[in-house]
């Protein structure tokens, strides 16, 4: 089956480029409420599932143990741009289980952020662990670890305990199988798995409404979610999309961009999960799903609306700041 267009490039009045895509929105209970393209295909959701790896940081008691707020918990589910803010939060969550960025494991990369980077370099520096996108959610790995006892070394395997607590979270929320035939390894050295579009949907809904989880996995999951809504900047950086779509309606869209095109989104005050992958992997395609998307279902508040459609339709410039094109939702998602 062939995902139908959902956006279309334009270079003035003509499509020069098309993005194809699928899209599953769904209650917590399984219902489709609506789906575009094949949504049974397997995708390896990358970082859009953050929210859920970070499940077992509360729910062991680890953040608590080590009195994180709303910002840390937010770092937990990021996939930062290494801005200095995140930098030091991370290394603050480290310093708290008597760690440094020594015990990461994700490996490092300059920071995404044009101006960190240039900062970083000019004063003579090189980045570290806690410059890589992932070091949020690996801190929330090892305090977890350290917290719950036993040693934190590999703790990326898949056969560690902090990868098993991961993978059963996984596997409950979205009712998906989470084993090591769909198994495959994310860039920051971490198990990764493809499952159905559907299921991740579904999974977010619950993870929204806590409908069809325990009272303290839907507890931990809501307080996940609320504090991602309370700290988008940490959540992302500074131009980032997922910073946009939640600052559209505040404390009332959760949205998480994952690697390859893929996407993953809640609107608690509906009950829905929002699961997406351009199939190409190109992120600009999948933020214009995305904002659609959003868009429909909270059209009854137009002017929430209005913001995500701008979202949906961006410019495209040229090297002297002139508009030359645009993005636009195609037929088959508008």
């Amino acid at each position: 089956m062939a995902n139908p267009v959902l956006v279309e490039v334009l270079r003035g009045a003509s499509v020069e480029s098309a993005h194809r895509g699928a899209v599953a929105v769904y209650d917590a209970d399984g219902k489709a409420v609506w789906e575009i393209g094949d949504t049974d295909r397997p995708v390896f959701p990358r970082s859009a599932v953050k929210a859920i790896q970070a499940l077992p940081l509360v729910e062991t008691g680890a953040a608590d143990a080590y009195g994180f707020g709303e910002r840390e918990l937010a770092l937990a589910c990021a996939s930062h741009s290494g801005e200095p803010a995140h930098v030091e939060l991370a290394r603050a969550m480290l310093a708290r289980a008597g760690l440094d960025e020594a015990a990461l494991e994700c490996g490092t990369h300059w920071p995404s952020n044009h101006d960190a980077t240039i900062a970083l370099a000019r004063g003579g520096g090189s980045p570290n662990q806690l410059h890589n996108n992932c070091s949020g959610k690996h801190s929330g790995f090892l305090c977890t670890c350290g917290h719950a006892g036993g040693a934190h070394a590999g703790y990326v395997r898949p056969a560690h305990a902090a990868q098993e607590r991961v993978r059963e979270a996984l596997a409950s929320v979205t009712g998906a199988a989470h084993g090591e035939e769909n198994r495959g390894i994310d860039g920051c050295s971490i198990p990764t798995y493809a499952v159905p579009l559907k299921s991740l949907a579904r999974g977010f809904a619950r993870m929204a409404t806590g409908v069809g989880l325990g009272p303290e996995r839907a507890k931990a999951a809501k307080r996940l979610l609320a504090a991602c809504m309370a700290e988008p900047f940490l959540v992302s950086g500074t131009g980032k999309a997922d910073v946009a779509l939640m600052q559209a309606a505040p404390g009332r869209i959760f949205a998480k961009t994952g690697a390859e095109g893929v996407y993953c989104a809640a609107l608690p005050e509906l009950g829905l999960g929002i699961a997406l992958k351009c199939d190409d992997g190109a992120g600009r395609g999948a933020e214009v799903m995305v904002a659609s998307v959003l868009a429909k279902l909270l059209s009854r508040d137009k002017a929430v609306a209005a913001r995500l459609a701008g979202l949906a339709n961006p410019p495209i410039g040229n090297r002297v700041g002139a508009k030359v094109g645009a993005l636009r939702p195609s037929p088959a998602l508008a």
